[in-house]
């Protein structure tokens, strides 16, 4: 396991800012060198924790299987036990990163998927789905959001359930029910549109008008494997309507756009803005604009983060509202481009249908 990832399993509260300092001033370490929070701890390994500025755990949790806590006012450390040593008199401290490959992956899985969950109660969790995961296995896709979740199954044998999907290298807001009466419900959910989200999308120019309605038909275009405008009446052809509007720009050379779907077709926000002439930054799929060069500062990547989810709560307990953050590359073109997150949506004036 990652030496962040066992940090934020065994010391939720401490944030990943503070760890990157102390590992970066040596005072976290392991088998006595230093090391970066992407080094690997394995089992057997000793890892000396400093004070944390916060409360201790009675025992700091140990790096490894056969390992036990030693705790003082310089800290604490989780040494490997001494070959002969009496297990009664030092029993070992949980929990424990097993030596079985497969029981460490599933602590692995579990322990990315807690640290990417936005919301979690009895019933939901909300994720904050990584640029590149996909949400589903295909062809050639062995790591997946739906696999991960393996590692959450049950004493049942149940695992949590995906309620929507979101494109492989969108980021942001995912849903997940942990039972299949949530699943039930929040599915009902999206089919009556009572389900609301709103997506940000970095665009090339300012779309005129600066907050507008699109509607068209969807249909699949089997050559290029993504989805083309259609007529009314052609087979297969759906219905999909989005709404947007400019939230800021960059001169007129890029936009920031906040969308509404109202439906939920597949690829819908790629193929809307495409066929408007304000394709999404780095979408290899529907990016068509000749000749266009990425400005200096700004990732090939596709710019379009599910912002915002809100949706009743599948026990009629209010609602569940949540927001994600900007992913890295889009951070990275939100503060080349001076663009503020923090700054009024305008979309959220749009109709909801």
């Amino acid at each position: 396991m990652r030496l962040d990832r066992w940090f934020k399993v065994h010391y939720p509260d401490l944030s990943f800012g503070h760890l990157q300092k102390l590992v970066r001033t040596g005072q976290v370490r392991v088998d006595g060198g230093r090391v970066k929070t992407s080094s690997r701890v394995e089992p057997g390994q000793s890892v000396r924790i400093p004070p944390l500025g916060m409360e201790e755990p009675e025992a700091a949790p140990p790096a490894a299987k056969g390992a036990r806590s030693e705790a003082g006012k310089d800290g604490a450390r989780a040494t490997a036990a001494e070959p002969g040593a009496n297990p009664s008199a030092n029993p070992p401290a949980k929990p424990r990163v097993s030596k079985d490959p497969a029981v460490r992956k599933l602590e692995e899985d579990r322990a990315f998927i807690k640290s990417i969950t936005l919301f979690e109660d009895k019933d939901v969790m909300v994720l904050n789905k990584p640029f590149g995961l996909a949400v589903q296995g295909g062809s050639g896709t062995y790591r997946h959001v739906d696999g991960l979740l393996e590692a959450l199954k049950d004493r049942d044998g149940q695992k949590p359930r995906l309620v929507h999907r979101i494109d492989k290298d969108t980021s942001g807001c995912l849903l997940i029910a942990k039972s299949r009466l949530a699943a039930s419900v929040l599915a009902k959910s999206f089919r009556s549109r009572e389900a609301r989200k709103v997506y940000w999308a970095v665009v090339p120019g300012v779309p005129k008008p600066r907050q507008g309605r699109i509607s068209t038909y969807l249909a699949r275009d089997e050559d290029e494997e993504k989805m083309r405008v259609a007529r009314h009446g052609e087979d297969e052809a759906s219905h999909a309507i989005t709404y947007y509007a400019v939230v800021d720009q960059a001169a007129q050379k890029m936009s920031w756009l906040s969308l509404k779907p109202v439906t939920g077709r597949t690829h819908q926000l790629r193929a809307h803005l495409a066929h408007i002439h304000h394709p999404i930054l780095g979408d290899p799929k529907y990016f068509d604009i000749e000749n266009w060069e990425l400005p200096g500062g700004l990732q090939n990547r596709l710019h379009l983060l599910a912002r915002r989810l809100v949706i009743p709560h599948p026990r009629g307990q209010g609602v569940i509202d949540v927001s994600a953050p900007l992913p890295q590359h889009m951070a990275q073109t939100f503060a080349v481009l001076g663009f503020d997150a923090s700054q009024y949506d305008p979309i959220l004036e749009a109709p909801e249908g």
